[in-house]
C-alpha cells in the first residue's frame, strides 16, 4: 500500500477534475446546443461515456488517502471504499472483487492475451470500409468520399484482416466472407492484436469496467487516447469529413496507406503502455498474475 498526505490527493484530484473538463469541454457544450458530432461523440455513445464519471478522481488500487486534519477524503463511504479507525480512506479490493470479479479476471486474460502477440500493422483501416460495403444505408450521417461504386471496388481491390470482433460483428452480409479471420465474442482473447485500433480504443472501456481500481490519471490517458485513435479511425474510413475540416488518410492510395501504417503504430506504441498499467492494476486487485510472455507492441511489429 502507498499512502498519499491530503496535500497529494487534493493536488491530484484537482489536476484531474481541470484535466477531464478541458477533455470533455466540446462534448457538453454540443450537448447543451443541442448538436451532434458524427466522429467525436461515438466515445460517449458506443462506451455510455459520462463526462460528470470521467470527472471523479480516484487513487485507485493499493493506494491510502491519508485524513485531512482527522477528517478523511471524500471517497469515504463511496462504494467499495473503506474507512479505517484513523481515517485512512482506501479502496478495498475484497470488495470490488465480491462484485466485480469475474469482469477484472476476464479484463486481466484479454489485455495480457493482447500484449503477448506481435502488432499486426496492415489492415489498413478497412473494417470501416467493410461495414458500409454495398450497402444503402450507412452507421453515419455523412457522405461516402469516393461513393458508394467507388467504396466497394476498394473492398473489392484489398485483401481485409480484421480481428476486432466488435468492428467485424458490424461487417455488412456480404462483406464477411473477405475477412481473413472470423472473430467471434468467445474467441476473441485468440484474435486481438495490439496493433489494432479499436483493441486501443478499448482500452478505455476496459478502464470504465475496472472503475474505481484504476488511478483517475490512468483514465484519463486511455480517454485521451481513444479519442486520437477515433480520429484516425474515422479519417481512414470512406466517410468525408471535410465538414469537420479532417483531412482524410485516403487508405486506397500508397501514400495513405504508409500514412496509416505510420499513425497506427505510434498509436500501437502508446496503447502498451497503458495497457500495461491497466494489467498492474489488475495485478494488484488479484494479488499478482503470471508475467506475460511475448513481445509488445513497441518491440516486434508485424507488417503488411
Amino acid at each position: 500500500m502507498r499512502d498519499l498526505d491530503p496535500a497529494d490527493w487534493r493536488q491530484r484530484a484537482a489536476a484531474h477534475t481541470e484535466r477531464a473538463d478541458a477533455l470533455t469541454a466540446a462534448r457538453r457544450q454540443r450537448r447543451a446546443r443541442g448538436e451532434t458530432h458524427a466522429v467525436e461523440d461515438f466515445l460517449y455513445t458506443y462506451y455510455d461515456t459520462r463526462p460528470a464519471l470521467l470527472r471523479r478522481w480516484h487513487p485507485g488500487a493499493g493506494v491510502r488517502l491519508l485524513p485531512d486534519g482527522g477528517t478523511p477524503a471524500p471517497q469515504s463511504g463511496a462504494r467499495w471504499y473503506a474507512t479505517d479507525a484513523d481515517g485512512v480512506v482506501a479502496l478495498d479490493p475484497a470488495a470490488f472483487l465480491a462484485d466485480r470479479g469475474d469482469t477484472v479476471r476476464f479484463v486481466a486474460r484479454l489485455l495480457a492475451a493482447t500484449a503477448g502477440r506481435a502488432a499486426f500493422t496492415g489492415c489498413f483501416g478497412l473494417h470501416e470500409w467493410a461495414m458500409v460495403y454495398r450497402a444503402d444505408e450507412h452507421r453515419h450521417p455523412l457522405p461516402l468520399r469516393l461513393g458508394r461504386a467507388g467504396t466497394d471496388a476498394v473492398v473489392e481491390a484489398h485483401p481485409i484482416r480484421c480481428t476486432h470482433y466488435d468492428a467485424f460483428r458490424f461487417f455488412t452480409p456480404e462483406a464477411v466472407s473477405r475477412n481473413a479471420v472470423q472473430p467471434t465474442r468467445e474467441t476473441q482473447a485468440e484474435f486481438e492484436q495490439p496493433g489494432c485500433l479499436h483493441a486501443g480504443m478499448d482500452l478505455h472501456k476496459w478502464s470504465l469496467k475496472l472503475g474505481p481500481a484504476v488511478p483517475g490519471e490512468l483514465a484519463l490517458d486511455c480517454f485521451a487516447l481513444a479519442a486520437d485513435v477515433r480520429l484516425l479511425d474515422m479519417q481512414a474510413s470512406p466517410y468525408d469529413l471535410r465538414a469537420y475540416g479532417e483531412p482524410a488518410v485516403a487508405v486506397e492510395t500508397p501514400e495513405g496507406r504508409a500514412e496509416y501504417a505510420r499513425r497506427q503504430r505510434a498509436l500501437a506504441e502508446r496503447a502498451a503502455v497503458l495497457r500495461q498499467r491497466l494489467l498492474d492494476v489488475c495485478a494488484t486487485l488479484l494479488g499478482g498474475l503470471p508475467p506475460v510472455s511475448g513481445p509488445s507492441a513497441g518491440r516486434r511489429t508485424v507488417r503488411a
